[in-house]
């Protein structure tokens, strides 16, 4: 079957929730400490401003979906998708990085390491495995994200692109 469902994961984080929705709560309150004190000016507007962006964090990144099909992985976080064509994997390994890039976030970032630019799905406390497309998406060379599962899910992805590419 072309499309059959090879691997599915649902990952999340209850340290990353409780960090936006945390940032969520503080942001709040000092919008309406500052309306309270000053009216309604600049600063409680983008104090307002951070408040409804934690919130945004707090909804849409509660969730990485990891579906492989024998045509392509999908990366699902809220109401973003990347999906990745196995024709344009070149390789895939663990995702070492310099730990001051590694704990630089959780949700999606976009990172130059060792002068490619890469896209990151991630959760801060799970592994992570690269993804090196052979062709740039855009200015994206390499796309990472986390799981659960590194060795199974790395094998999965090496198995389906040797099928791919011997078909």
């Amino acid at each position: 079957m072309p499309n059959e469902i090879l691997y599915k994961e649902r990952i999340s984080s209850h340290k990353t929730e409780a960090l936006f929705v945390a940032l969520t709560l503080i942001f709040s309150l000092l919008f309406i400490w500052r309306v309270a004190a000053n009216g309604l000016e600049l600063l409680a507007l983008v104090l307002l401003a951070f408040a409804g962006l934690f919130l945004f964090y707090s909804l849409n990144y509660r969730t990485l979906v990891i579906q492989l099909t024998s045509q392509a992985l999908k990366l699902t976080f809220g109401v973003f998708t990347w999906k990745v064509p196995l024709d344009n994997v070149a390789q895939c390994a663990l995702d070492e990085i310099p730990p001051f890039m590694k704990y630089g976030g959780a949700g999606i970032h976009f990172m130059n390491i060792r002068h490619r630019y890469r896209a990151s799905f991630n959760f801060l406390e799970y592994p992570r495995i690269v993804i090196e497309f052979k062709e740039k998406v855009g200015p994206v060379r390499d796309i990472s994200f986390s799981t659960r599962h590194p060795d199974q899910v790395l094998h999965l992805i090496q198995q389906a692109v040797a099928e791919k590419q011997a078909a």
